[in-house]
């Protein structure tokens, strides 16, 4: 089968696009772990009388979560730095940076439907609305397992996105170059 002259890429250039989108998953998943690692390590230093630690972690994660210590996994008697549903989102991240490789290939940029995140989210307003008409009563373990979903989707359109912002600003350097 023949391939048109716009859709031709090189073996060359096919290489150099499969090692940036590898980059860009491996400092992608990097920064989920300690991410994910920083939360868990608020309590962890907290509990071992380190308040220079623990005290700038929560300050940090306080901008992102309300932080209720009711609504929030413990580790020595003392709170996560973000609560079950939030440590749900990023655990569902680190789990999605991990899962990718056995779900798509590295150099695919074309985005799922959107439709799959919208039905990522479907479990988390069921367990919210629940909890909010007082139907039940939501647990640490449903806002985790809910957030991790969500983070889990998440990741799936993240990879792409950033692998293509990345091709994009590689082509726009390497055309700035044979222009100049």
């Amino acid at each position: 089968m023949l391939i048109s002259n716009e859709n031709y890429v090189s073996q060359t250039a096919s290489g150099k696009i499969r090692r940036q989108a590898i980059f860009v998953w491996s400092i992608s998943l990097l920064i989920a772990a300690i991410w994910v690692f920083l939360i868990v390590f608020a309590p962890f230093s907290e509990a071992n009388n380190l308040p220079g630690i623990s005290n700038y972690l929560y300050n940090f994660f306080g901008f992102l979560c309300h932080q209720d210590p009711a609504r929030s996994f413990h580790l020595a008697n003392e709170a996560f730095a973000v609560c079950s549903r939030c440590f749900g989102v990023y655990s569902g991240l680190l789990s999605g940076f991990v899962l990718y490789p056995f779900l798509r290939p590295f150099e695919e940029t074309n985005p799922l439907p959107r439709l799959w995140l919208f039905l990522a989210l479907i479990p988390m307003a069921i367990d919210w609305s629940l909890g909010f008409f007082e139907i039940w009563e939501n647990t640490h373990f449903s806002r985790f397992l809910t957030g991790l979903i969500v983070g889990t989707a998440c990741a799936v359109f993240i990879i792409p996105a950033l692998v293509e912002i990345v091709q994009l600003l590689s082509n726009r350097k390497t055309e700035k170059k044979v222009a100049g």
